[in-house]
């Protein structure tokens, strides 16, 4: 897969290729995820574990269990609550217990990787996950990009004009929908599996991902226009269960802190990297990449500001939230 080609020498500097192994009288400690090995989220929680069970000394066996192998996102979600599974590394899908989590993807709120680095570190995580735990019974430990979503259509798109109309691939998810809608395109929810044989029989003309998804498939090789909008960043992080993580002795909870933030720390410091790579490829490949010139990204901005409405209706201190960002810029 060619998400190996950019990330296998990150994955060897790092020492996640494998993890260490521990008798089985450990306490042991499940993590599930739903991304394949290579994508930043499973080297993150690789890296989790890693760093456990090191500092540790081998007290903690964390095993790491991605590509939903324990079952789809929400079923992995209502393991950890139960205490069935400890951990999990997930993204938006827990805003349906509680919504705020869903603006950790808001639509055209950071500039860059940096800008959404020192928010995810600074007052608007704190914004976001305030409330969090005491109503889900769970602690989100940390942040982390998969990437920037990017737009792949079939034709050129130079500027917002050319994406009104355009039957487009979106997630499932009602802040993505209403994206589409206000840059007037026709948003087809499917799972991103789908997208190749929409393509193919002509059911969508384009839709968005993470530049590592796009190479993961070579998206450019049936649909080789990618504009480098960077509409939404998609984050990630690892929760873990409150039961399990306030019950550990004080010593083992500081472990557990300092190993969620040292493997975050370690993926946003790939994530620029990546993208580059990523581009390096899709050219290479006969991609064609635009970059928006700014009357383009104006009219992004516009769009997403339009979805902000949504985060209005449904959290209470959304414009906290959105507000918070401006002093990271």
């Amino acid at each position: 897969m060619k998400r190996s080609i950019l990330l296998l020498s990150t994955l060897a500097m790092l020492g996640v290729m494998t993890l260490p192994s521990y008798a089985a009288d450990k306490i042991v400690v499940k993590i599930a995820g739903m991304k394949p090995d290579g994508e930043p989220e499973t080297i993150g929680m690789k890296l989790f574990a890693k760093y456990v069970m090191e500092d540790s000394k081998g007290k903690y066996d964390v095993q790491v269990f991605p590509n939903n192998q324990l079952g789809k996102e929400d079923a992995q979600i209502a393991q950890m609550r139960k205490g069935i599974i400890q951990m999990v590394a997930t993204g938006t899908q827990t805003a349906s217990i509680f919504p705020a989590m869903a603006m950790l993807e808001t639509p055209m709120l950071y500039d860059s990787f940096d800008h959404a680095h020192k928010a995810m570190n600074g007052d608007t995580f704190k914004l976001i996950t305030k409330g969090f735990s005491e109503k889900s019974g769970l602690t989100l430990m940390n942040a982390f990009p998969l990437g920037f979503r990017h737009f792949y259509t079939k034709n050129p798109v130079n500027s917002i004009n050319d994406l009104k109309g355009l039957r487009m691939r979106v997630p499932n998810i009602s802040f993505y929908l209403e994206f589409a809608k206000q840059l007037g395109q026709s948003g087809q929810p499917m799972p991103f599996a789908e997208v190749p044989a929409a393509i193919d029989q002509g059911t969508i003309e384009g839709g968005d991902s993470p530049l590592a998804d796009i190479v993961a498939v070579k998206m450019y090789e049936k649909i080789k226009n990618i504009t480098l909008s960077g509409h939404i960043l998609v984050i990630h992080g690892l929760y873990i269960n409150n039961d399990f993580y306030n019950g550990l002795p004080p010593e083992d909870k500081k472990i557990f802190d300092d190993a969620a933030h040292r493997s975050a720390e370690d993926i946003w410091k790939m994530a620029v990297e990546v993208e580059k790579k990523a581009v390096e490829e899709i050219t290479a490949g006969g991609g064609k990449i635009v970059e928006p010139n700014a009357e383009f990204k104006a009219g992004l901005k516009k769009a997403g500001e339009g979805t902000w409405e949504l985060f209005y209706k449904t959290v209470p201190n959304a414009k906290e939230i959105l507000d918070s960002v401006n002093q990271y810029r």
